[in-house]
């Protein structure tokens, strides 16, 4: 056992860039409980570790690269401005994914729309327990229609999607190609 926890510790590390990867090598012998793995969107991945909450900063995806800043509030009110635009947007974590980290929630309330945050090509994720923090995203802006069931799906793991006046789902979303998490 202290070997399998060892081998799974050096398996997924932070490098000198202050990023976890993962090789996959767990020698688990296709047993993802003991590597601390989930499902979520059909997708099998380690859970992200937690966040620390001493004021550090968490990188996840590529380093910030100073695109344009954009107010939460800004983005909320006229998304179609920036459609297909790269934008830096910093704001308070709602909610994010329990499952495994795969998105987040930027919202300026508790209630209201907010929006969404998946990660470039599924390639990395936030801690479990990033609600309460404070994150600086950069990436690609996009309003979505949701279909019923993706739109539920999300509502079931803690998520608050907005209906249309047309009573369909929609959302902003912004695809992150890198995330800085403060506690």
């Amino acid at each position: 056992m202290n070997t399998l926890l060892l081998s799974i510790a050096l398996a997924c590390a932070p490098g000198p860039d202050g990023k976890t990867t993962c090789n996959g090598n767990h020698e688990n012998h296709g047993d993802k409980a003991a590597a601390g793995a989930t499902e979520c969107h059909g997708h099998d991945a380690q859970a992200a570790a937690p966040a620390k909450a001493d004021g550090s900063v968490l990188l996840r995806g590529e380093k910030l690269k100073g695109a344009t800043v954009v107010t939460l509030d800004k983005l909320l009110t006229s998304p179609s401005d920036f459609e297909g635009k790269e934008v830096q947007v910093e704001a308070k974590v709602r909610k994010a994914c329990e499952k495994k980290g795969c998105w987040m929630e930027l919202a300026p309330t508790d209630k209201g729309p907010g929006v969404r945050v998946t990660f470039k090509d599924y390639g990395f994720f936030v801690p479990l327990d990033s609600a309460g923090s404070t994150a600086k995203v950069e990436g690609t802006v996009k309003v979505a229609e949701l279909a019923p069931e993706r739109a539920k799906h999300y509502e079931s793991e803690g998520a608050k999607v907005a209906k249309g006046k047309d009573g369909k789902y929609r959302e902003v979303q912004l695809v992150a190609m890198g995330v800085e998490l403060r506690r």
